[in-house]
């Protein structure tokens, strides 16, 4: 699966300036939550990364939906 660029790079900012968020405040560019959004520089590495893999599942869930598979 395709992830933002800087998966690899824990400081890298995962936005690709697709900015729109759903009705549960998840932006449909990179996945994350608003409040993971607000919070990106003040993470830790370990809190990046797992951010990362929320945003992989939620890429996965909302790819699944959209081809009605969930």
């Amino acid at each position: 699966m395709n992830m933002p660029s800087g998966q690899n790079d824990p400081n890298a900012n995962p936005c690709i300036r697709n900015c729109c968020l759903d009705q549960q405040d998840i932006c449909l560019g990179c996945f994350r939550h608003l409040d993971e959004i607000l919070a990106w520089r003040a993470m830790s590495d370990v809190e990046r990364q797992a951010c990362f893999a929320r945003m992989a599942q939620r890429k996965a869930e909302s790819h699944a939906r959209r081809n009605g598979l969930k």
